[in-house]
């Protein structure tokens, strides 16, 4: 099994690709939830609008009593505002390489460019890529470092950048790479680190041309090796992992099975991966880093809404210290969680709900800036205090206003 993780060489660059305006078909969106099954992340319409209602009354209710008589136009305050966008499919992904100049992926294609700081967005496409092939695209994640960035998607596509997106090379993928490519992250002067589904990391050191293993040993032989240890779901395991984080302080890894029974954590030097017990019935919904740093811990959803975090947690213990935290979802599924300051920390998730703890996650209040949204609300990421972007279905994107109080 080891002999698959061995080190790939890619040798040469395909035909340069340079991006330029141009409409983007726009198609349905599709539900993506992370870890768990739809009904999960968002329930039944007609159970969806009962909750919903249930919330939002509750929030405004509150709102209501604070503001008191000639406070309607208060009532209208947002912490979040909605962008209008020229797609209306999901998103997946969103980076910047300076403070005003980001870009955005998603599905059938969706790859849009900003130059005022994500107040609106233009599509963009690729030359050497016709609009039908392009549309079968869904470009998975996107990352910068200064002006060099990268951009994978499914079916299988590498697109690199060293002029802040002003032209992309295809770089060829090893059809002997094991899993599909599902993450990359750009470290700099041709410098990246790409994972696979299989929970596979490689590094490259020439923007591309070669990787080289990280992890010696796929997660299946890890499972056989260890399967004596206790590690709940591990027999279950289909050879999927459902998703990677990547802390950007130390370079270590989280990843999730694509069941939720157990996750799994990664640190430089490390031959192999480290299962761990999930330590409590419901299966995991999604993970991540405190604040993108593993010195600072970790979060942890499940199903059903449940969100626990364990600060300061030490990588290499079987199941660290979760401590849940207060948050009433209704039944809503939470997909992601983003610290905006120390103190400050956002769940998005199912039906398009929002909450906010302002005292470093141990309670949660419903927040109403997604109230007349439909969908779902999948990814939450800040760029400093201020710049803040919360990605959903539907072509939903959400930016920052700053506090209402």
């Amino acid at each position: 099994m080891a002999s698959s993780l061995t080190v790939l060489a890619c040798v040469g660059v395909v035909s340069g690709l340079r991006a330029t305006s141009g409409p983007v078909v726009q198609r349905k969106a599709v539900v993506r939830a992370v870890g768990s099954d739809e009904e999960a992340v968002g329930a039944a319409p007609v159970a969806e609008a009962g909750r919903r209602r249930v919330l939002q009354s509750l929030a405004g209710g509150a709102a209501a009593l604070q503001l008191g008589a000639g406070g309607s136009e208060a009532l209208d305050l947002k912490t979040w505002v909605q962008v209008p966008l020229p797609v209306s499919t999901t998103l997946y992904d969103i980076a910047f390489e300076s403070p005003t100049h980001g870009y955005l992926v998603g599905a059938k294609g969706t790859f849009l460019e900003t130059t005022d700081g994500g107040k609106s967005w233009k599509p963009r496409t690729f030359a050497n890529l016709d609009e039908e092939e392009e549309v079968g695209y869904r470009f998975e994640r996107v990352s910068f470092s200064g002006p060099e960035g990268w951009v994978i998607g499914k079916p299988p596509i590498l697109l690199h950048t060293t002029d802040a997106g002003k032209s992309f090379e295809r770089i060829p993928l090893s059809p002997k790479l094991p899993g599909e490519p599902s993450g990359i992250v750009a470290l700099g002067s041709g410098k990246a680190e790409m994972t696979t589904s299989t929970g596979a990391i490689y590094s490259t050191t020439n923007a591309g041309r070669n990787w080289k293993a990280l992890v010696k040993e796929t997660i299946d032989a890890t499972l056989n090796r260890v399967s004596s240890s206790g590690v709940s779901g591990a027999s279950y395991f289909t050879g999927q992992v459902a998703a990677i984080d990547r802390d950007a302080s130390t370079g270590s890894y989280l990843a999730v099975s694509s069941r939720g029974n157990f996750y799994l954590t990664w640190q430089d030097g490390q031959d192999f991966w480290i299962p761990h017990n999930r330590n409590t019935a419901k299966r995991i919904q999604a993970m991540g880093f405190v604040k993108d740093d593993a010195s600072k811990g970790l979060w942890m959803t499940l199903n059903g809404g449940a969100l626990a975090i364990a600060k300061g947690a030490d990588l290499t213990a079987d199941t660290p210290d979760f401590s849940s935290a207060s948050l009433n979802s209704g039944g809503y599924g939470i997909l992601d969680v983003g610290w905006r300051t120390d103190n400050e920390v956002w769940a998005v998730g199912g039906g398009g709900t929002m909450y906010v703890s302002r005292d470093a996650g141990k309670t949660f209040k419903f927040d109403n800036s997604a109230d007349n949204i439909p969908g779902n609300l999948y990814t939450i990421r800040f760029f400093g205090n201020d710049a803040g972007f919360v990605l959903g279905s539907d072509g939903v994107l959400l930016k920052y206003a700053g506090p209402t109080a």
